[in-house]
C-alpha cells in the first residue's frame, strides 16, 4: 500500500464542530505535493475504472461531437468594423479568435479571417495556453491578450496586433497573475494586477492600479490607486462616452460593497459620495445607480433594490435631484442594466418573466418604455453588440431558447422596426412528448420555492430526476437550452428539475439576504424542499433523485449528504466549496466573507458551522453516494475541499468517489472533449447510483 491510500487509513472523524482545525488530511491542499498527487492518482484510477466504461467513452464522444457542431451559434461582440469571436471544435480544440463583418456574419456560412490559431502557439511554445480574454482599443489594431494555462484565473498578458496578426515585439509582456488592463492610448496600459511582490490583497487579486508606459520594465511603473491588503482589490476601466477620457477606479471593499473614485489615468480624484453596496454605470453625462439597500440621499428615501439617475456634471456639482428608473416588489427584481447608444437597457425578472425596458435621459426628465419587440416568453437574454459603449449606435443582441427550445440569436437594429434573426442553433436531442411546467414547493419557514421542470407529460411516480441548483451571491438561474441534459438526459426518458434557491437573486436583494451568512442554511433546506414536493406530487421516489451543483452549489450538494441524505439517491458535487473553516485561507477564499461569514470570528463560525459539511459528516448515517471532481489548474476554488472531502467521506466507510483532472480551471476542461467527458463521468455516475439502466447502458 502506497504512502498516500494508506494515509486515509488515519484520522478517524476528524476534523469534527469540536475539533474544527484538527484536520489529518490538510496535506491534500498541497497543489503539486507529491503525496497529494499521488492520491489524486489513485483516486482517478478508481472512478473511472468504476464509471469510465464502454458507455462512458461513446456518451463522451457524442456530446464532444455536438458541441463542436460546425452549425453551432458562433457568438460574438463588435469592435470597430469587425465581429470577433473564439470558436472550438474537434480540429482547433483550443481555439481560433477570428474575425467576420457583420454583412458576413449575416450569411448561413460566413467567412472568417483567423487572427490566432491557439493550438499551433500552444504547440510552438510548449504550454497549456487557452485565451481567457481580450482588451481592446478603439479605433485601433492594439489588443492585450491574456493567455490562461489550463483555464486558470491567472493569465499572462501579450499585446497583439491585428493588422499584422501577431505578437508585438516591444508590445507589453507580463508574467502569470491575476490581472486585468485597460488601454489609455496605443502607448499606455492602466493595469490592475496581482503581478510582483506586494501586488497582491490576501484574495489574490490586484491591490494596485499601474500606469505602465510601453517599452517601461513593469517594476518602474507607476502606481497610481492602491488599497490594502485585507480588502479583495482594485481595478479600474476607460470611459470615451464622454467629452474627454474618464477613469473610474474601483475599491472592492468586500464581495458587494465598494469606493468609486474619478479621475485620470494619472490619478483617482473624486471619491463619489454614494453607499458602497450599488451597481453603477456612467454614460456621457448621466449616471445610473442601482441601490442594493434601502439609502436616504438629501433627506429622500429610496427602497431597496431602486434603479435612480441623474446627470453626471449636477451630481459632481453636489446635486442630488435623481430620477427613479425602477422600483422593485416582492417578485419583480433588476436583474442587470447597460447602456447602448445613449439608452440605458433594463433587465427584469417580473415571476420569473423577462421583461425589458429601456430609459432615455433628456435635461430634466427621464422617459422609459418597453422593448416591445423583445419576446417576454422562455428565456431571454439582451445585450450590447458592440464591446466599448463608446462606439456603440444602439444595436443589441437578442439571444432566446427554454430547455426544449435551442437558442435563437437577433440582431435589435436601432435603425429597423423588428429583430432580424442572425443565426439559430441546431436541435441537439429529440423533445418530443416532453413538456416544460413550473412549480412551486414550501421551505420550512413557509417560502415558496420556484422550480422548473422538463420531462415526460405524464409522471410514472419512478422517473429518473436531476436536480440542480446554486443558491448563492445573488446569481440567478436560468433554464437554458443544455445539450448535454437534454441528450443524455431527458432524450433517454427522464426528467430535469432547476430550483431557483434564496441566496440568488431572481427576486432581488430579499431573495439574496434571505440565503446568506446564517441565514445560508435556508438556501439548502429550499433544495431539500423541491425534493420533497417532487415526491409529494408523484413525479418519482427520492432513491431516484440524482442532484448535481457546482462551486458554491457545492456547499448544497454536501449539505444534501449531511443533513438530507434520506432526499436523494445519489449525488454530483462539481469545483466545489466545502471546508468552512479553513475556505478563506484558500486562494480566493477570503474574497467571498460577505457571502458567508469569516470562521476565525467566534460568532460567525457559529453559523458557518452549520453548513460546513467537512466538519458535519460523522459515520454510520444513511449517505448516498458522491462523486466529488475538481481540477487541479482551479485557482479560484481550491481543489482541497474536493479531495479531503473524498478522504474523510472514504475513511468513514462512505461510498465516495473523486475526480480530478489536470487542468480546466474553475469549469468543466479546457477543450470540448474534456467539458464533455467531466460531464459525461458525472452522468454515468448518477444513472448507476439511482438505478436507472437507460436504452445505452
Amino acid at each position: 500500500m502506497s504512502e498516500a491510500s494508506s494515509s486515509t487509513e488515519v484520522g478517524g472523524g476528524k476534523p469534527t464542530l469540536s475539533a474544527p482545525d484538527d484536520d489529518p488530511y490538510l496535506w491534500l491542499e498541497e497543489i503539486e505535493g507529491p503525496r497529494a498527487l499521488d492520491f489524486v492518482e489513485q483516486q482517478n484510477g478508481k472512478t473511472l475504472q468504476v464509471f469510465g466504461g464502454a458507455t462512458f467513452t461513446q456518451d463522451r464522444d457524442d456530446l464532444a461531437s455536438i458541441y463542436d457542431r460546425a452549425d453551432n451559434i458562433p457568438y460574438v461582440s463588435r469592435h470597430d468594423d469587425h465581429l470577433y469571436n473564439l470558436w472550438k471544435d474537434a480540429d482547433n480544440p483550443r481555439g481560433l479568435w477570428r474575425r467576420t463583418t457583420l454583412e458576413e456574419f449575416r450569411k448561413s456560412k460566413p467567412s472568417w479571417e483567423i487572427l490566432l490559431d491557439v493550438d499551433r502557439l500552444a504547440a510552438m511554445e510548449g504550454e497549456d495556453w487557452l485565451v481567457s480574454w481580450t482588451a481592446m482599443l478603439p479605433s485601433s489594431s492594439q489588443v492585450m491578450l491574456a493567455l490562461s494555462r489550463g483555464g486558470s484565473d491567472a493569465v499572462t498578458l501579450r499585446g497583439f496586433d491585428l493588422t499584422t496578426k501577431s505578437f508585438v515585439p516591444d508590445g507589453f509582456v507580463l508574467g502569470e497573475a491575476k490581472s486585468s488592463a485597460a488601454w489609455v492610448d496605443q502607448d499606455t496600459l492602466l493595469l490592475s494586477s496581482a503581478y510582483g511582490p506586494g501586488m497582491a490583497t490576501l484574495s489574490g487579486y490586484a491591490r494596485t492600479v499601474r500606469l505602465w508606459r510601453r517599452g517601461e520594465p513593469i517594476e518602474r511603473a507607476a502606481v497610481v490607486f492602491e488599497t490594502t491588503a485585507d480588502r479583495i482589490g482594485v481595478s479600474c476601466w476607460i470611459d470615451r462616452t464622454g467629452q474627454g477620457k474618464r477613469v473610474w477606479f474601483t475599491d472592492q471593499l468586500d464581495f458587494f460593497n465598494s469606493h468609486t473614485w474619478l479621475g485620470t489615468e494619472s490619478e483617482a480624484r473624486t471619491k463619489l459620495d454614494l453607499p458602497t453596496d450599488i451597481w453603477l454605470q456612467p454614460h456621457q453625462d448621466w449616471l445610473a445607480v442601482k441601490l442594493r439597500s434601502a439609502a436616504t440621499i438629501d433627506r429622500v428615501i429610496y427602497p431597496t433594490d431602486t434603479l435612480i439617475g441623474i446627470s453626471l456634471s449636477a451630481f459632481l456639482a453636489g446635486k442630488r435631484n435623481f430620477s427613479v428608473l425602477f422600483l422593485a416588489s416582492p417578485r419583480r427584481a433588476l436583474q442587470g442594466f447597460f447602456w447602448s447608444g445613449g439608452k440605458l437597457v433594463l433587465s427584469i425578472l417580473d415571476e420569473l418573466r423577462p421583461v425589458f425596458e429601456s430609459c432615455t435621459p433628456y435635461t430634466t426628465t427621464w422617459s422609459r418604455e418597453p422593448l416591445s419587440m423583445v419576446p417576454d416568453m422562455g428565456l431571454v437574454d439582451v445585450s450590447p453588440l458592440d464591446r466599448d459603449p463608446s462606439e456603440s449606435n444602439g444595436d443589441l443582441l437578442v439571444r432566446i431558447q427554454d430547455p426544449l427550445t435551442p437558442p435563437l440569436l437577433m440582431l435589435l437594429d436601432q435603425g429597423v422596426a423588428s429583430p432580424a434573426v442572425l443565426k439559430e442553433a441546431p436541435k441537439t436531442f429529440s423533445a418530443d412528448g416532453l413538456v416544460v411546467t413550473q412549480h412551486e414547493a414550501i421551505s420550512v419557514d413557509g417560502e415558496r420555492i420556484p422550480y422548473v421542470q422538463t420531462g415526460p407529460k405524464w409522471e410514472t411516480g419512478n422517473a429518473p430526476v436531476h436536480m440542480s441548483g446554486y443558491g448563492g451571491f445573488g446569481v440567478s438561474v436560468k433554464p437554458y437550452y443544455n445539450s448535454a441534459l437534454g441528450k443524455l438526459w431527458l432524450e433517454r426518458g427522464g426528467t430535469t428539475v432547476q430550483a431557483h434557491l434564496r441566496g440568488g437573486g431572481e427576486f432581488g436583494t430579499r431573495w439574496h439576504d434571505a440565503g446568506r451568512l446564517a441565514r445560508k442554511r435556508l438556501s439548502h433546506d429550499d433544495f431539500a424542499a423541491v425534493a420533497a414536493d417532487l415526491v409529494r406530487r408523484g413525479v418519482t421516489q427520492a432513491k431516484r433523485i440524482a442532484a448535481q451543483g457546482g462551486s458554491n452549489g457545492g456547499i448544497l450538494i454536501t449539505n444534501m449528504l449531511t443533513r438530507y441524505p434520506e432526499r436523494f439517491g445519489a449525488l454530483f458535487c462539481a469545483i466545489p466549496l466545502i471546508d468552512m473553516r479553513r475556505y478563506t485561507k484558500l486562494l480566493a477564499g477570503a474574497s467571498w466573507i460577505a457571502e458567508y461569514g469569516d470562521p476565525d470570528k467566534v460568532e460567525e463560525w457559529k453559523w458557518l458551522k452549520t453548513y460546513s459539511a467537512y466538519h458535519a459528516a460523522k459515520p454510520g448515517q444513511p449517505y448516498p453516494p458522491i462523486l466529488i471532481a475538481t481540477t487541479r489548474r482551479d485557482d479560484r476554488v481550491h481543489p482541497g475541499h474536493a479531495r479531503k472531502m473524498a478522504a474523510k467521506l472514504q475513511r468513514m466507510g462512505y461510498e465516495a468517489y473523486l475526480y480530478e483532472p489536470d487542468a480546466g480551471g474553475h469549469g468543466y476542461g479546457r477543450d470540448n472533449k474534456e467539458h464533455a467527458g467531466f460531464q459525461v463521468l458525472g452522468f454515468q455516475f448518477l444513472k448507476s447510483k439511482i438505478g436507472w439502466l437507460d436504452e445505452n447502458t
